[in-house]
């Protein structure tokens, strides 16, 4: 089938050619001129035969938003725009309310797999209405890994895409499950941090590796940081420095509103928030309160790190 693809950056562009590996004719337009196929927004729809699907593959908020808003000028009734970018869920409702007033369909998709997607495959959620994901199902098909099988041959259902329901809800399963995410990278790197802290272990990265096979804590997540590990073993060449692109923000939020307890996702949203200080406040104020109570000593700050300039 053919997909207008806009947004064809190291994830949207590895769908595309995902995808024409699959036999689909993707148009796709970036704002860089050298990985286009057309000049304009319009162009590409131009180059669509209805009923048109085009997939949005752009940074969250209001690059997504403007692009929804330039879609829903230039497409027709019976077309389908996908959002597969990290959007807030509560902004799905609002783009298809838009795009519905149209007549045109709308369908979140959260997309997981990052670099690794164009070989190994697409996790995909979805939210929209059951014809409107009919419409985009061939791309999905291709998008997601292949299918396992169990010891007797038999397709096992569901692995790498779930029709997760209505609109919004296919953002709000990307939403928890990079809240998930935000949790386990955390929890290796805190077994990692003492495991490299201790005399005892002698080849740290090798006891990393040893739980890539056989153990309850092995991981796609885990592989990674082997392959980290080989590349810098002592991550020398890396900051400590953790960004959060919004979601991990979100679903403790959405915890909050619902009553759902939700510590592990917390702390390590907050540890990422800790990553960003050089000289913790906080920890300032918990060395100032144990020399108080208990006369327990304090590192000084050194002379240079406290002058200013005239």
């Amino acid at each position: 089938m053919q997909l207008g693809l806009i947004g064809l950056g190291k994830m949207g562009g590895n769908m595309a050619t995902r995808l024409r590996r699959a036999g689909h004719e993707v148009v796709g337009f970036d704002h860089h001129p050298e990985k286009r196929d057309v000049d304009s927004l319009e162009a590409l729809v131009g180059a669509l035969s209805a009923p048109r699907v085009v997939w949005v593959m752009v940074p969250a908020g209001e690059p997504t938003r403007e692009t929804v808003r330039q879609l829903g000028e230039l497409l027709e009734p019976g077309d389908v725009v996908v959002d597969g970018g990290n959007s807030k869920f509560t902004d799905d409702k609002v783009h298809a309310e838009m795009l519905g007033e149209k007549g045109i369909g709308y369908v979140d998709a959260g997309v997981s797999g990052g670099v690794w997607g164009l070989e190994n495959g697409y996790a995909l959620m979805v939210g929209g209405s059951k014809d409107d994901v009919a419409k985009v199902q061939p791309v999905f098909d291709a998008l997601r890994p292949p299918t396992p099988t169990d010891e007797s041959g038999q397709e096992m259902p569901g692995a790498g895409f779930v029709h997760a329901g209505p609109v919004g809800a296919g953002h709000y399963a990307k939403m928890v499950h990079n809240g998930i995410e935000y949790a386990l990278m955390q929890a290796y790197g805190e077994g990692y941090e003492l495991l490299a802290a201790v005399d005892l272990v002698e080849d740290v990265p090798g006891v990393i590796a040893s739980w890539t096979q056989g153990t309850v804590i092995r991981s796609w997540l885990l592989d990674l940081l082997v392959r980290a590990l080989q590349e810098d073993p002592q991550l020398e060449k890396i900051s400590g420095y953790a960004e959060d692109s919004g979601e991990g923000r979100w679903t403790v939020q959405e915890a909050i509103d619902h009553a759902v307890p939700m510590p592990t996702i917390a702390a390590s949203l907050f540890a990422r928030f800790v990553s960003r200080q050089d000289d913790s406040p906080t920890m300032k104020a918990v060395a100032a309160l144990r020399q108080q109570f208990g006369g327990h000593a304090v590192h000084a700050v050194r002379a240079q790190e406290v002058e200013r300039p005239a």
